[in-house]
């Protein structure tokens, strides 16, 4: 195996918006915070939940409006 390669591991924190935390490997860093994770995604929990926290739709549409048609 060739040294110096690959990346730095880190045993990180990950914790989701609604206080979760879980710890785990990571090479991104040692807290990683996260929006949605699986102990409050609608898709795990089986409730219905609104989930447009801090305005993704907003977001998205202003990162995309330069590709809009002008009328």
């Amino acid at each position: 195996m060739k040294k110096d390669i690959h990346p730095k591991v880190y045993n990180a924190t990950i914790r989701c918006n609604c206080g979760y935390e879980e710890k785990a490997l990571s090479t991104k860093g040692e807290l990683l915070l996260v929006e949605v994770c699986s102990n409050c995604h609608p898709f795990y929990t089986g409730k219905q939940r609104f989930l447009d926290t801090a305005g993704r739709i907003d977001r998205f549409r202003k990162k995309y409006a330069k590709f809009e048609k002008k009328a």
